[in-house]
């Protein structure tokens, strides 16, 4: 029987809210045995070329990503883009008017962090942003975790900027169908990212499946970070009920906050065709 592939087609730089370089991240996925790694930072591509090069340094074989957050049914959703063209304009100016919208929210969490007794946040915050244009509520859990307000990043998901806590300001993001079509107008395939992370009814989500499939999506995330081994289970079963390709992706942002480190993903269930087969020619070698 042929040694699964150990891809890892989705982690964050600090080109977005991961606290390594494009560079680190690739010698990590290197040392740790990933075969096939993308860089997928949030609504960015500005770490495409950097992360590339490393890993052609590495003989690591690389597909651009990206992580593209989406508003659907009242929630925000990711959308993993793998294989495009980085140079697309339709893509990059989608991505442009994603990530406009991030720091006036930014400055209304502060507000109301104030209002809860935390001040300064905007500008602690902003500390721990590689790129001001990305700033997110990654980074003001980490201002919290270094003022001593919470223990830890788990801690601040728990008390702060999570929907009815001090902090929590939705935002409107691209629509499915836009995600969809900048990802796919530019040559890559789109995947639903974490799907158990978002907490949709059945109906919700099979709505969910649907629309993203009718709108040129291809692949999903079965085996992720955020995934127990029963979700894997789950989503492989909707992988072949709607006839999507299936991807892995660790969803690491940092040595000591991420749940799972790069490469240490369990395999694909059996039965599922990985996005990789059908990415084969965008693999950059």
């Amino acid at each position: 029987m042929p040694h699964p592939l150990n891809a890892d087609l989705h982690c964050h730089s600090t080109v977005s809210d991961g606290t390594l370089s494009p560079e680190a991240l690739a010698e990590r996925a290197k040392v740790r045995g990933v075969e096939l790694w993308a860089l997928t930072d949030h609504d960015e591509i500005g770490g495409q070329e950097r992360a590339a090069a490393a890993a052609h340094a590495l003989a690591l074989p690389y597909l651009t990503g990206v992580e593209i957050s989406v508003s659907f049914a009242g929630k925000t959703v990711h959308i993993v883009g793998l294989g495009f063209d980085p140079r697309n304009d339709m893509l990059r100016h989608g991505l442009e008017q994603t990530r406009g919208g991030r720091g006036q929210r930014a400055r209304e969490m502060a507000d109301q962090l104030a209002r809860a007794g935390i001040v300064g946040a905007y500008e602690g915050a902003l500390k721990y942003v590689g790129n001001p244009e990305l700033i997110s509520r990654t980074h003001f859990a980490r201002y919290l975790v270094e003022a001593g307000v919470c223990a830890d990043t788990n801690e601040v998901f728990r008390r702060f900027l999570t929907e009815g806590k001090p902090g929590f300001v939705p935002h409107r993001w691209a629509s499915l169908h836009d995600a969809v079509q900048w990802i796919v107008g530019a040559g890559g395939m789109a995947v639903i990212a974490h799907p158990a992370r978002y907490g949709f009814t059945p109906n919700e989500e099979y709505a969910l499946f649907l629309e993203f499939k009718g709108h040129g999506g291809q692949g999903v995330e079965v085996v992720t970070g955020s995934h127990t081994a029963a979700e894997a289970q789950t989503y492989a079963a909707m992988a072949r009920e709607f006839g999507l390709l299936a991807s892995r992706g660790s969803d690491f942002h940092s040595p000591t906050e991420s749940r799972l480190d790069l490469g240490a993903l369990d395999p694909l269930p059996e039965g599922l065709t990985p996005v990789w087969e059908a990415l084969a020619d965008r693999v950059l070698h």
